[in-house]
């Protein structure tokens, strides 16, 4: 008998409670104010000078001429959950809901993810803006009806859920953005009101401010450090652990097969994280992928590891070749060939995304190519080619049970 983990019945509970009639008890006891109607307890302003005050059980943020983005952030950290509010929001006014967000020591400047409100002709309410690191990672330029969910000078109602390394959000029931990206699985809310040069001050209104809170997820390695178990190499080449922890693969140019370190599980949806460092040749981390007898040992997905342009493209051996390939003249300063890079690769049902670097997406694949949906994991050394290369810290991100 398969048991599920606690977390997947508290994600059931979540979907029941956006189902059923908001009277359901059970679905009600979940939730939590943020906000209690008269103060601001639980809350503390971070960034710029921005005057929020209490009118009405709503929080009101008021624009400032020259000072920067404020931040009123709620004083403890979210990690999975739900939440949900309404806001009305100046015409002229841009502003945001961060979650998942942090503050950085000294200045104390916030970054982290923000769920846009855009009352101007672009109409991006909804979408994902990363505060003070990336900049735009899931806008809704080719999302009409997200667009246009948005209602000028009314209240309007946002749902957001960030549960493991999916957030999505809703704008007046309409589904907006919907990302897969865990550079920061967990960190505080936030109201923002953005900088303006504006005499005149604007205001954003925030009320019914509610939550539920998920728990959260971690990341378990999937290696121990110590040997090879739980993995299985093939022929071609060597593998082993070094004191440091460090997975070493070496063949020489007079190989011809594939070295494959693969794994005795199989996988089918999974986030998953490593560094990798590509001393010499060819490389890759395979996925969703099966052994074959074969010179090269395997089929499917790879995301590409070398030492050129074309690393963090996505390879699929046996299938299609190249399927997602980088331009030669492509800027990649995500990358540092011969250093350890962080590769992150998430695989959920017919949704393929890679990160390397700090967080820089470098392949998607969406519907039907996203190929075979379950297999293998397995680390590559290439055949013919003098190979060196290194892994270290694989890891799975898991819901955790406490």
């Amino acid at each position: 008998m398969t048991h599920l983990p606690s977390i997947v019945c508290r994600i059931s509970l979540v979907v029941l409670g956006f189902l059923v009639p908001a009277s359901a008890s059970l679905a009600e006891e979940a939730w939590k104010s943020l906000f209690n109607g008269k103060d601001f307890e639980g809350w503390v302003q971070r960034g710029g000078k921005a005057r929020y005050e209490v009118r009405d059980g709503a929080i009101v943020g008021i624009t400032v001429r020259g000072t920067p983005n404020s931040f009123l952030c709620t004083t403890r950290d979210y990690h999975d959950f739900v939440l949900e509010l309404e806001y009305r929001v100046h015409p002229a006014m841009n502003s945001g809901i961060q979650i998942r967000s942090e503050s950085r020591e000294g200045d104390g400047r916030v970054f982290g993810y923000q769920v846009e409100i855009d009352p101007s002709r672009r109409a991006w309410s909804g979408g994902i803006y990363d505060e003070s690191r990336r900049g735009w990672i899931n806008n809704l330029a080719d999302d009409e009806a997200a667009r246009k969910a948005f209602r000028q000078n009314e209240w309007n109602h946002y749902r957001i859920e960030a549960i493991g390394d999916r957030i999505r959000t809703w704008i007046n029931r309409v589904p907006a953005a919907d990302l897969r990206d865990s550079l920061t699985l967990g960190g505080f809310v936030a109201l923002q009101v953005h900088g303006t040069g504006r005499e005149e001050p604007m205001e954003i209104h925030w009320r019914n401010l509610r939550i539920r809170d998920l728990g959260r997820h971690h990341w378990v390695p999937l290696m121990d450090g110590e040997g090879l178990s739980g993995w299985e190499a093939g022929p071609g080449g060597t593998w082993e652990v070094t004191d440091e922890g460090v997975i070493r693969g070496r063949s020489g140019r007079s190989e011809r097969r594939h070295g494959l370190l693969v794994s005795r599980e199989s996988y089918r949806d999974f986030t998953v994280r490593l560094q990798f460092r590509v001393n010499r040749g060819d490389s890759g981390f395979y996925f969703r992928s099966r052994p074959e007898e074969s010179n090269v040992g395997i089929r499917g997905f790879q995301v590409e590891l070398d030492t050129s342009y074309e690393t963090g493209g996505l390879y699929e051996t046996g299938g299609r070749a190249w399927v997602v390939k980088h331009p030669s003249d492509k800027e990649t300063r995500w990358y540092q060939p011969g250093e350890w890079n962080d590769l992150t690769l998430s695989a959920w049902d017919d949704r393929i995304v890679v990160h390397m670097g700090d967080g820089h997406k470098t392949a998607e694949l969406r519907g039907e190519e996203s190929g075979r949906r379950e297999g293998h994991f397995a680390l590559q050394l290439h055949g013919g080619q003098d190979m060196d290369v290194e892994f270290r810290r694989i890891e799975r991100l898991v819901p955790r049970d406490d």
